[in-house]
């Protein structure tokens, strides 16, 4: 990814757009749609380009941490 890239993911039950370069614009929403449209927005402001990665989310932002598996 490029600075300025947009990438929208589950993270802990939320969803976020993540900026490339500039952690301070990062936000999460409730909904996947939401933060789709949110980083679609983004991106096109900076004109760059925005990804999502899909994956399900589980609606709970307690879920384990896969690197050290306890929950947080």
């Amino acid at each position: 990814m490029a600075d300025g890239d947009v990438e929208t993911r589950s993270n802990r039950g939320q969803w976020e757009n993540v900026v490339e370069g500039s952690p301070e614009l990062s936000q999460s929403f409730a909904s996947r749609d939401e933060a789709i449209d949110a980083g679609r927005e983004l991106a096109a402001t900076f004109g760059s380009q925005h990804t999502v990665r899909e994956s399900e989310p589980t609606g709970v932002i307690t879920d384990e941490d896969p690197a050290s598996g306890e929950g947080f």
